[in-house]
């Protein structure tokens, strides 16, 4: 006789059937999973950071070399413990790169169970897409790092500079971050369009605003003055946008064939299907021309 199986942890989760300490010892369980996961990807990243570290620092090395008599690329570091910090840190990074599949998973097991079929689905693209756009940001800013640094080294060349090695990674680092960072914000817009907080008539109405905003948040990440890299990381995010736009257009259409009341916003008036005009009403509050009281 086959034993029967009672229903899984999702369907638990999924139905409700969970405690709160059903659910605090699930969260335990998969952040010691993905703890775990990091911890081991990070050993793995130790063997990695040299290179890593080599690859970051080459348009520094490559700058100083060309325009150093001795040809010698040189970092200082303000405590004795910094370069190894930086390994550090660089090995953290792989290891949240290399485990991004089992914490990712944790977190998704986590939440899924609270959300409906297709907001799971939404959630899938949304990932899928994220990825991408989030490393074609970091990339950008390496190479707006690798083009900055003539400028601003060629400003004290009349002194000797030896770069701080803390300094140059967080600087390369938050760089990367914060372009990846602008590279996702189109894709906010399209998900709340996709959720019903705004349509598509309205974005596209807000683009002088988000064009701004753009530009403006492209002014403050990028390092240099000029207004070239600036321009092209806001290019890039206006381009993002409007795709976006684009979006939530066919979006909106999709979701007027759907409904019944077309393609009215939700904040307009749908038109009555039976226009019977109404009589004006006696004394009495009684509409008589409109209900007959004859059997």
């Amino acid at each position: 006789m086959a034993l029967r199986k009672g229903p899984s942890q999702f369907q638990r989760a999924a139905e409700g059937q969970m405690s709160l300490i059903d659910h605090v010892r699930e969260l335990r369980n998969r952040l010691f999973k993905a703890s775990v996961a990091v911890v081991i990807g990070m050993a793995i990243g130790l063997f990695f950071a040299d290179q890593v570290v080599t690859f970051i620092t080459e348009p520094y090395c490559d700058f100083t070399t060309a325009n150093s008599p001795t040809n010698d690329c040189q970092f200082s570091q303000a405590v004795m413990l910094e370069a190894f910090m930086v390994n550090l840190k660089v090995a953290l990074y792989i290891g949240l790169v290399l485990a991004a599949p089992i914490w990712l998973y944790q977190l998704w097991a986590f939440i899924a169970p609270g959300l409906h079929k297709r907001e799971r689905r939404y959630t899938y693209a949304f990932a899928a897409v994220a990825a991408p756009l989030f490393a074609a940001g970091v990339v950008l800013a390496f190479i707006v790092v690798s083009r900055s640094l003539p400028f601003f080294l060629g400003l004290g060349n009349q002194f000797t500079s030896i770069v701080n090695i803390g300094g140059y990674f967080d600087f390369v680092t938050s760089m990367m971050l914060y372009f990846g960072i602008g590279f996702l914000f189109p894709l906010v817009v399209a998900a709340l369009n996709m959720v019903g907080v705004v349509s598509a008539k309205r974005l596209l109405g807000w683009w002088r605003v988000a064009v701004f905003l753009m530009f403006a948040f492209a002014a403050i990440v990028t390092p240099t003055p000029d207004p070239f890299n600036m321009t092209i990381l806001a290019l890039c995010m206006s381009v993002l946008y409007f795709a976006a736009v684009g979006f939530a257009f066919l979006n909106d259409r999709r979701r007027g064939r759907n409904s019944q009341y077309g393609d009215l916003a939700d904040d307009e008036m749908s038109s009555i299907d039976d226009p019977t005009p109404v009589s004006p009403v006696d004394g009495d509050g009684w509409n008589r021309n409109r209900y007959d009281e004859t059997p």
